[in-house]
């Protein structure tokens, strides 16, 4: 798929999600939050839920929250458009609740096709329920900034999962403020493991039966074996790698 044909599929999808009635979310929107970047990124961040600011301006993480994300992403020397940003639900909860189950889940088929389209190779979860939507039964004090591989029943067909807070509670304490700086100098480590594993899984698919007698068939690395499917921890970051 084209850089162009990404996009394309992008706002397709987003057209779907501001005309949307599957949930009870709609009725209180003034406008979704499909969600927006580069179509050509490798790394998804996913959050929550749209809240006052968001659902006024119809963009993901435009308020204070916002620009704390802005913050972390220039220590490692991004930018918010080379990446891309969504959430779990596409509207607002009524007074910036948590999502309901049942409203993650009518939105859940928006969130897969974002990532069908994107194929991250890093998925970044800003708050429980985004990491619970990748991570299910996990608890983000144990396991924010660590990576698992992703499920690829949602959407990301050879992702991995790195957990973060949500900028939000991050502004509320000043220990997960210092937390979430530290886990966000890690995301480039992350980024770097997830590509590793994205080509040791390409090597470790069997090459095609080569027919008798065909001089003309491709060489093949030889396979490898997949990367471990236990969690790993990234402690430090080397220089950030680009995004696409």
């Amino acid at each position: 798929m084209t850089s162009a044909e990404r996009q394309a599929a992008l706002e397709a999808i987003a057209a779907e999600v501001k005309s949307c009635t599957r949930c009870r979310l709609h009725a209180g929107r003034i406008k979704a939050v499909p969600g927006e970047g580069h179509p050509d990124t490798e790394v998804v961040f996913v959050g929550e839920g749209p809240g006052q600011n968001e659902d006024r301006a119809g963009r993901p993480f435009v308020g204070r929250a916002g620009d704390l994300l802005v913050r972390m992403l220039g220590t490692v020397g991004w930018k918010r458009d080379e990446v891309f940003i969504t959430n779990v639900v596409k509207c607002r909860p009524p007074d910036n609740r948590d999502p309901e189950p049942d409203e993650i889940e009518a939105c859940r088929p928006y969130l897969e096709r974002q990532l069908a389209v994107i194929d991250p190779a890093l998925i970044v979860t800003l708050g429980r329920h985004s990491m619970g939507r990748f991570i299910p039964g996990a608890k983000i004090s144990q396991i924010h900034g660590t990576t698992r591989p992703v499920d690829p029943s949602t959407g990301a067909s050879s992702a991995m999962v790195f957990a973060m807070y949500h900028p939000a509670a991050a502004l509320r304490s000043s220990d997960v403020e210092r937390q979430s700086f530290e886990d966000a100098a890690a995301i480039p480590v992350a980024l770097l493991d997830a590509r590793r594993r994205r080509a040791e899984l390409a090597r470790a698919v069997p090459a095609p039966a080569t027919p008798p007698g065909d001089t003309n068939a491709p060489l093949t690395a030889g396979s490898m074996p997949a990367a471990s499917l236990e969690s790993t921890t990234t402690n430090a970051a080397p220089e950030a790698p680009t995004l696409f």
